[in-house]
């Protein structure tokens, strides 16, 4: 049986995936669709809980995709859709990456050792919060770090938690989010740091600030996905505990 609490994420995942996206109902699949980029990490399908699809559904969603000249990509967490993967690698689709989803609830979450030297301010001006995207997108290696740094209405009205890290000189070196809570889920998200200011701590500082507020506002299940490298670890290290996988799938 699907756990309420696997059932709760998939449900959260997609609702949060249609926000502010165009949606189409292709078959047993929810294709939502970023108008304003074709970056396949903004454009993807999610399969309803559950689902079996068949090869006719798979096909009717890759031309929906081919159709708008985005690459045909799906998210989606296995537990909650178990039969899924199997038809889609049938049907052309290739593995992009397995992710662990972590969780935190409350009375999980481990104190971390402040960084020196650096201060963990909530950004409340447009202003504050344009200055944590610009150090986001320039952790995350963006070519044009000033492209895209308008907050969503979700970061303006606080609904969305946001943190940055200031060092003592005012800049801001690192960002991230805590998404706006929908039945007592939230997801941890954009946590960024300047490369030179890396394996300080920040990371987790900033991940344990977002992950009590978000307790103290009623999020139950505070969760994200971990990228490569060391982040797995350093989450763990905050008390995410991994209970679920998220996979990637597309067609080339």
């Amino acid at each position: 049986m699907l756990s309420e609490t696997i059932r709760a994420l998939q449900s959260y995942i997609r609702l949060t995936a249609a926000k502010f996206r165009e949606t189409e109902r292709i078959g047993p699949f929810l294709a939502t669709y970023y108008l304003e980029s074709s970056s396949p990490f903004l454009n993807y399908a999610i399969p309803d809980d559950g689902a079996v699809p068949t090869e006719d559904d798979v096909a009717a969603l890759t031309e929906a995709f081919r159709k708008r000249g985005l690459a045909p990509r799906l998210e989606f967490l296995t537990e909650a859709v178990p039969a899924a993967e199997a038809v889609l690698v049938r049907c052309g689709y290739t593995l992009e990456r397995r992710v662990p989803l972590m969780i935190c609830i409350p009375g999980q979450v481990v104190e971390q050792p402040k960084p020196a030297g650096i201060s963990l301010v909530t950004p409340k001006t447009e202003g504050e919060l344009r200055q944590m995207i610009r150090a986001q997108n320039l952790a995350f290696g963006e070519t044009d770090p000033d492209e895209h740094l308008d907050p969503s209405p979700d970061q303006l009205s606080g609904e969305t938690i946001s943190v940055m890290a200031v060092d003592e000189n005012g800049e801001v070196v690192g960002g991230g989010v805590s998404t706006v809570i929908l039945d007592g889920a939230t997801e941890i998200a954009g946590i960024g740091v300047l490369e030179e200011y890396r394996s300080r701590g920040i990371a987790a500082a900033m991940t344990e600030y977002l992950t009590r507020e978000a307790h103290a506002r009623g999020g139950r299940s505070v969760f994200l996905t971990p990228g490569a490298g060391q982040a797995e670890r350093v989450y763990g290290r905050v008390g995410f505990k991994t209970a679920a996988e998220c996979v990637h799938l597309s067609v080339v």
